[in-house]
C-alpha cells in the first residue's frame, strides 16, 4: 500500500494535528517510521519527548504512561552539546495499530525550551467494512473515556 509521509517542527509545549479521517473511514494507516531531529543539533543540550494519540491532548507533558490506550508511539531524543555530556541518542517506540481518524503530536523539551523536528511515515490500508467499524468505535471509545 502507499506511504504518506509527514514531518514539521514543533516549539517546547506544542501540538500538531495531522488531518488523516476521511467521509466513510475506509482507508486506514499504521505508523511505519517515527523520527525526531533538533532544530540545532549539537548546537545546545536537548532532551525532547514527542508522543503520537489518537485524541487531542488538553495538555502537553514528557511523561510517557504506554498504559494509555490513546497513545500510539513516543520518542525521546537526548544530545549533550558541551564536551563531555554524550553523543545523541534517541529512542522510538510505536504501536502496529491501525487507525482511520486524525492523531496528534506533542513535544515537550525537558531543559531549554528547544524545537524539534519529527519525520512519520504512514502506510495507508484500506479497510473492508469491519476493520472501518471496529477502527472507528475505538477511536468513539477512545473520546468518550477522555471525557
Amino acid at each position: 500500500m502507499p506511504i504518506k509521509s509527514f514531518r514539521g517542527l514543533m516549539i517546547d509545549g506544542a501540538q500538531n494535528t495531522i488531518v488523516l479521517h476521511t467521509n466513510n473511514g475506509s482507508t486506514g494507516y499504521r505508523i511505519v517510521k517515527f523520527e525526531m531531529l533538533p532544530a540545532t543539533p549539537g548546537a545546545v543540550s536537548q532532551e525532547s519527548v514527542m508522543k503520537i494519540y489518537k485524541i487531542e491532548q488538553s495538555a502537553v507533558d514528557g511523561v510517557i504512561d504506554f498504559s494509555d490506550n490513546t497513545l500510539i508511539a513516543a520518542g525521546f531524543y537526548s544530545d549533550g552539546a558541551a564536551a563531555g555530556e554524550g553523543p545523541a541518542d534517541s529512542i522510538i517506540t510505536f504501536d502496529n495499530e491501525i487507525f482511520n481518524q486524525d492523531i496528534y503530536i506533542t513535544h515537550s523539551e525537558v531543559g531549554n525550551n528547544e524545537s524539534c523536528n519529527y519525520y512519520i511515515e504512514l502506510e495507508q490500508v484500506k479497510l473492508n467494512l469491519d476493520e472501518n467499524t471496529v477502527a472507528t468505535l475505538k477511536d468513539i471509545r477512545n473520546i468518550t473515556q477522555n471525557e
